[in-house]
């Protein structure tokens, strides 16, 4: 099992006994008791310099990052060990009580202790009951602890709250998001475990109660789909070794945070007799979802769902057939639970194969000659449910040297009660009575490029007509223009797909074979960045979506795209931070980020539960090979392929 393979590798996630010795160092050096939570426990990474400066067979530099909570207090404390050694080598106090505050991530605890609270409130249950909900169904509502956004408001400065809204449901498995009690939020404060604030609408619409399950009982199930049997009868083609992972040329070790789950270290790629580094480290540090209505139930609602719950201590357990096909190798993944005890999430992250389709082709009438080579990818993934959303994270690799991140986003939509004969202005009517908010989703990937090892550069360009003349007499020509980015404001940072515009990371102390700096081109999507005004507070605290793309130097301590702490947090943290200092980027240790995403207007099919929605991007080599690097792929057995060598002839015109 992969959560008790013993560290051989300073990148390797802690294993189970580390995550031991980190909390009981932090617990015996603070004298924590019964009231310590343990939000995050994770490996402290050594950067690039400190990992070159480390050689094999050397005692391993192990330190363990510890954010630890007091759960009647609210105090929290930021504390670094070292496990080898057994001792604190850094510690802080979290200033979450001052501006601009920002509180640790919601532990699963405090989760259910919210709708604990909400239930007990007796305001809360009059305003439920006088919605029609007897007291016997009262036990049977479903209260959403959901993150509450900042808008200055005295209740949340400093402090450590939830807004609770909630939803009828006649039986457990009753999909609650079909029936929600609009007109009524709670605001519950954890730590004085108490509803500080409590939004009842007497004039808010009837709760909608038809139901709309979708469990296996809710429907007939088709019966004319036939088996698809996936078969390596070879096994795979992949190797590994610990975290290590090896496959097509492709080589990258296996990490796991409880903030961004997934992350791919050291990706590098053998292109004859050499390796070369492409990334460093990548990993999704960030995601929010912004909703555009603006009435009492949803306009707070802009769930930052790394920096506020944890994208990896929300992993699910993967199941064979059902979210992964083929060959599979599952990675278990040690963790810290609420409570610092170690456990084990089995099956958190999926690594198989897949055809693609077509890798490259050509049909020759003249000669005869017809070669084809089918495409296979590596699929490194996992999935996080963040209450209603399910949000899977797919990294693909290609054998011609492609690398592609795929979000998936599934799961059940937020609704709203809407009055009989209305319509509802701030989205789309999904059925009777049930309206879904338009929102936003915007994921951010951070990508700490180290293109051939050395120094990198960003380079920004588009496309541009070339105006009639005697260099352009046909008006078919069309320039490309291209700059290399000097400091980190120097580009706006927006994909346009009208002028075509992309960015290259380069570097320009390697040349390629026709003498230019070898790269990878980032394939990024136009789609609406956020749409928030200024000067709303969803706009200042998810500043990172209001750009494609960001670009800063290395610097250990800039690790999330929304900044360290995002939960209750007053805004202007994160990239837009990061950037204002604007620093030189040429020829530098680079991070590159990546804002990408999906604007959601809600439709009857995305209800009851919403099929996969995809947003991503490609990086793509841009002469960084010297050919396809693709060619010496084997025929196989489903591709027809004539040896030139031995054609007979060739094919005459007509």
């Amino acid at each position: 099992m992969d959560a008790n393979v013993t560290h051989a590798y300073p990148l390797d996630p802690l294993s189970a006994q580390e995550i031991a010795d980190a909390v009981a160092l932090v617990s015996k050096a603070r004298s924590l008791g019964e009231t310590a939570r343990f939000p995050i426990v994770r490996l402290e990474e050594p950067d690039k310099a400190e990992l070159s400066a480390w050689r094999a067979g050397e005692p391993l530099p192990r330190l363990a990052f510890v954010l630890h909570l007091d759960n009647l207090s609210g105090d929290a404390e930021e504390t670094i060990v070292d496990v080898a050694r057994g001792e604190v080598v850094f510690s802080k106090p979290l200033p979450n009580r001052a501006a601009p505050y920002g509180q640790p991530p919601m532990t699963i605890e405090e989760l259910f202790l919210c709708e604990t609270i909400a239930k007990a409130d007796p305001g809360w249950r009059a305003a439920v009951m006088r919605r029609g909900v007897t007291e016997a169904e009262l036990e049977l509502i479903q209260v959403d602890s959901f993150s509450s956004g900042f808008f200055d408001l005295e209740f949340e400065r400093g402090r450590r709250i939830l807004r609770a809204v909630s939803y009828w449901r006649e039986d457990l498995r009753d999909n609650a998001y079909a029936h929600p009690i609009e007109g009524l939020v709670a605001v519950v404060d954890l730590i004085e475990r108490r509803v500080v604030d409590l939004f009842d609408d007497e004039d808010a619409p009837p709760i909608p109660r038809k139901k709309r399950n979708y469990g296996r009982e809710a429907f007939e199930p088709r019966k004319d789909l036939k088996p698809l049997d996936l078969v390596q009868s070879e096994g795979p083609s992949f190797t590994v070794d610990g975290w290590k992972v090896e496959w097509q040329n492709w080589a990258f070790r296996v990490g796991f945070t409880p903030r961004e789950g997934l992350v791919l270290h050291e990706l590098s790629i053998r292109d004859g007799d050499r390796v070369r580094p492409v990334i460093f480290r990548a990993s999704v540090t960030e995601m929010v979802v912004p909703y555009a209505d603006p009435t009492a139930n949803h306009f707070w609602k802009s769930a930052f769902d790394a920096g506020e719950y944890g994208l990896g201590r929300l992993a699910n357990a993967l199941e064979v057939g059902c979210d992964c096909l083929g060959h599979i190798r599952y990675f278990d993944i040690p963790i810290a639970d609420d409570r610092g005890r170690t456990t084990v999430m089995k099956n958190a992250v999926c690594m198989h194969e897949e055809d693609y389709g077509i890798l490259w082709k050509h049909n020759e009438i003249r000669t005869g000659m017809s070669e084809t080579r089918r495409s296979r990818r590596l699929v490194i993934s996992f999935f996080a449910t963040v209450g209603n959303y399910d949000y899977g994270f797919y990294w693909y690799l290609y054998q011609d040297g492609t690398i592609q991140l795929e979000a998936k986003l599934t799961g059940i939509i937020q609704t709203a009660a809407v009055g009989d004969g209305a319509d509802y202005p701030y989205g789309g009517m999904v059925d009777d009575n049930l309206g879904g908010p338009t929102h936003q989703h915007f994921f951010n990937v951070r990508m700490h490029m180290d293109i051939d090892g050395g120094g990198n550069s960003l380079s920004e360009h588009e496309f541009a007509p070339r105006p009639m003349g005697p260099d352009n007499p046909y008006g078919n020509r069309f320039d490309l223009r291209s700059t290399t980015l000097a400091t980190e404001n120097q580009s706006n940072g927006l994909a346009d797909g009208a002028t075509g515009r992309y960015w290259k990371i380069v570097n320009p102390n390697v040349a390629n074979t026709v003498g230019k700096p070898t790269g990878y081109k980032i394939v990024a999507t136009p789609s609406p960045v956020m749409l928030a005004q200024e000067g709303s507070t969803v706009r200042a605290r998810g500043g990172f979506a209001t750009r494609h793309i960001w670009v800063t130097p290395f610097d250990k301590a800039e690790k999330y795209a929304s900044g360290d702490y995002p939960n209750v947090h007053a805004g202007g943290d994160g990239l837009p931070a990061y950037v204002a200092q604007n620093r030189p980027i040429e020829n530098a240790d680079l991070v590159v980020w990546h804002s990408f995403g999906h604007t959601h207007v809600c439709k009857p099919e995305d209800f009851p539960i919403m099929p996969v929605e995809y947003a991503g991007f490609m990086l793509k080599p841009s002469g960084f090979f010297r050919a396809n690097i693709a060619m010496d792929l084997p025929a196989g057995a489903n591709a027809k392929s004539v040896d030139a060598r031995a054609a007979s002839g060739c094919c005459g015109g007509s």
